[in-house]
């Protein structure tokens, strides 16, 4: 009976998993239908010219386009940050770079179906990639810096908040619903949680995965481990905690795997009460 249940808490997590990624999937369209609606309106870069069903079907496939091009990018730059810790924006900035190469080439190549399209001038080539990187640069700011999808907030540490107090368990289990969904290769030896979305980044000494859990309920599920919430967006285990990088007024805790926590400025004073910093 216990691994029937538990093979259908698995089975509830993944389908609740795929129904959140689906829901965010549809959402995102929703907006680059919004977008692409916006555009055909305005009739940026001289398509006002067109007919407006021309520029409606124009504008709408290049959104789509645009998505399925640029949306991946999340995963490289979500990947290098948490790997390297380098700030989020400037590799946003590379990653719209890249994927204007790709996009701007489709979008040529669609202008001449079926035929295939001569080589561009260097001039039309480079006026081409620079309108392509001003929209979708611009829409990726929408979505990943201004959060337009209700993401997770961008680190700020200049504005107080007060810590997510951890919902209580009416009937807490044996197991630990937290640990039971990390794989093997990292561990259990729990350094840090970071909300991302609806999810929750659980950083161990050998890894990173992500969790279908609100942060509140993931810091139930660490009790037992000296830690506090020193962000909105973060929680840190004290016996992980080597050393305190100040950058001016902004304060992070580097961990034991190099990676570093930012500390809100409201909770500084906390850390420095608890004996942290």
């Amino acid at each position: 009976m216990a691994g029937g249940d538990s093979e259908q808490a698995s089975g509830a997590t993944q389908l609740s998993a795929r129904a959140s990624f689906v829901r965010k999937v549809l959402t995102d369209l929703a907006i680059m239908t919004a977008i692409g609606v916006f555009l055909a309106v305005i009739g940026p870069f001289g398509s006002i010219e067109q007919p407006l069903a021309v520029r409606l079907v124009t504008w709408l496939a290049f959104s789509y386009l645009g998505y399925a091009i640029y949306s991946p990018m999340a995963y490289f730059v979500e990947r290098a940050h948490t790997a390297l810790a380098l700030p989020i924006a400037p590799l946003w900035v590379a990653a719209v770079v890249v994927a204007t190469f790709p996009m701007t080439a489709a979008i040529y190549f669609i202008q001449f179906m079926p035929r295939l399209p001569p080589v561009p001038p260097l001039e039309e080539a480079l006026t081409s990639y620079f309108y392509v990187f001003v929209i979708g640069g611009g829409v990726t700011l929408l979505f990943n810096v201004l959060g337009l999808r209700g993401d997770k907030p961008a680190l700020d540490t200049d504005q107080p908040f007060e810590p997510i107090a951890p919902e209580p368990e009416p009937n807490p289990e044996p197991a630990n619903p937290l640990l039971d969904q990390l794989p093997a290769q990292i561990g259990s030896d729990i350094i840090a949680l970071e909300m991302e979305d609806h999810y929750v980044r659980v950083h161990t000494a050998l890894g990173s995965e992500l969790v279908l859990m609100r942060l509140r309920d993931a810091m139930v599920h660490v009790a037992d481990i000296e830690g506090l919430q020193v962000h909105r967006s973060w929680w840190v285990a004290r016996g992980a905690v080597e050393d305190v990088k100040r950058e001016g007024r902004n304060v992070r805790l580097v961990l034991a795997s190099g990676l570093e926590a930012p500390v809100s400025r409201a909770q500084v004073t906390v850390l420095k009460d608890a004996g942290w910093v």
